[in-house]
């Protein structure tokens, strides 16, 4: 890969190009990123791609080393890890709430406690998912609750 940075004072606005032989799983990566900065992410559904505006997001599951990406009425797949998208979506409200969820703090409906230190989090589409309680108090921490 090679990569040129030209700088011209005169330019009004930052341009990207990229030049390649085929669209490759990793260049649709770095336009994942990329758009991440405009509050999109890139995902997969019906060997289509899809443009998501990341407020769309109710949580992100991974299962069998994919990621599935939840809005209040579709599900799609995601070519990051799990541990990549929470990197990237922690700024925008994200929180990982067990080894396999990712949830989007302002979808939350409710909160119950559970056994064991854990927490039954209701979502915006009504789906339960259970916080593990490895990270249950640091999401009341970060919600504010005691």
């Amino acid at each position: 890969m090679k990569i040129t940075i030209c700088i011209d004072e005169k330019a009004t606005d930052l341009e990207i190009s990229i030049t390649c032989k085929q669209l490759t799983s990793d260049i649709e990566k770095i336009l994942a990123t990329l758009r991440m900065m405009n509050h999109q992410l890139t995902a997969r559904k019906d060997d289509e791609i899809h443009l998501l505006d990341i407020a769309q997001i109710i949580y992100i599951e991974s299962v069998d080393r994919k990621c599935f990406i939840y809005t209040s009425d579709e599900m799609y797949e995601s070519d990051f890890r799990l541990y990549e998208l929470e990197q990237r979506l922690e700024e925008y409200g994200f929180f990982r709430v067990s080894k396999s969820f990712l949830i989007h703090l302002q979808n939350i409906q409710s909160l119950k406690a559970d056994i064991n230190r854990k927490i039954r989090v209701t979502m915006s589409n009504g789906e339960v998912i259970i916080a593990s309680r490895q990270y249950s108090d640091k999401l009341k921490e970060r919600l504010g609750v005691k």
